[in-house]
């Protein structure tokens, strides 16, 4: 174990210090962050691994794994500055690939979708912030700088400068500059399938209201589904027993709009 190895520890340390205003002291980073041991069990099993002692490092993981909750297998490649909060229940698969300065929080899995010896897991560049519960499949490329909303479920490569949300995930490419911290903005995740739906909820209501006021004939469905109205009164043609939900206001639906 080289010097090189003790610098990624060290960086490991100050990783916590930039990203959790919690930390206090240098002292409580090394004893109570299961995080950070996690990486440094991960890094003692790596060397273990890549030195033909394989058998050793997968039991460091596997000692590692029971004592942290987190399974990170030596065999992958880790960067320097990998910072995971709280831990439990991160999973990261034999052929990953984890760059500089990656943020990740509990619960995020990096699987592999293949019974194939090669490479089978997500590669996930620098600068790359990954929320809890997000599942990222597949050898699959997370750009630089991008972020994977919480619970997302990641199945294609993701370009730089993104984010991503739902499932499976969306991605959206910023137009915006990001800051040059980790981006840690867990709060700013664009709804894209809601927005898309009020979208296509007010071009249906413009064309109605338009087939409406130039329809020269009264408009009739199967008997007994539609209420037909005449033509220039203040109502207009409604089902009986449904209606289309409005835009969202404010990004809030209405609950009576889905009869809850």
């Amino acid at each position: 174990m080289g010097i090189s190895l003790f610098q990624k520890m060290k960086g490991d340390i100050q990783a916590v210090f930039e990203r959790d205003p919690a930390a206090r002291s240098t002292l409580e980073v090394i004893l109570c962050y299961p995080g950070l041991h996690a990486v440094w069990g991960y890094r003692v099993a790596h060397w273990l691994w890549t030195h033909h002692f394989k058998l050793l490092g997968r039991l460091v993981s596997h000692l590692v794994r029971g004592w942290t909750g987190v399974e990170i297998h030596p065999g992958a490649k880790i960067c320097s500055n990998l910072f995971i909060d709280h831990g439990m229940g991160v999973v990261i698969g034999e052929t990953a690939e984890i760059g500089c300065n990656v943020t990740m929080y509990h619960g995020v899995t990096l699987g592999g979708v293949s019974l194939n010896k090669g490479k089978r897991h997500p590669t996930i560049q620098d600068n790359v912030v990954i929320g809890a519960g997000a599942k990222i499949l597949g050898a699959i490329t997370i750009g630089e700088g991008s972020r994977i909303g919480a619970n997302a479920v990641v199945v294609k490569d993701v370009p730089p400068n993104s984010v991503v949300v739902g499932v499976p995930g969306q991605v959206v490419v910023r137009s915006q500059p990001r800051p040059a911290a980790p981006d840690l903005n867990h709060d700013k995740l664009p709804d894209t399938i809601g927005t898309t739906l009020a979208a296509v909820i007010s071009r249906l209501e413009e064309l109605e209201s338009k087939i409406e006021k130039y329809s020269a004939q009264p408009m009739y469905g199967r008997q007994g589904e539609w209420i037909v109205v005449e033509q220039g009164t203040e109502n207009h043609r409604s089902h009986p027993h449904q209606k289309l939900p409005h835009a969202p206001d404010h990004g809030l639906w209405r609950g009576e709009d889905f009869m809850i």
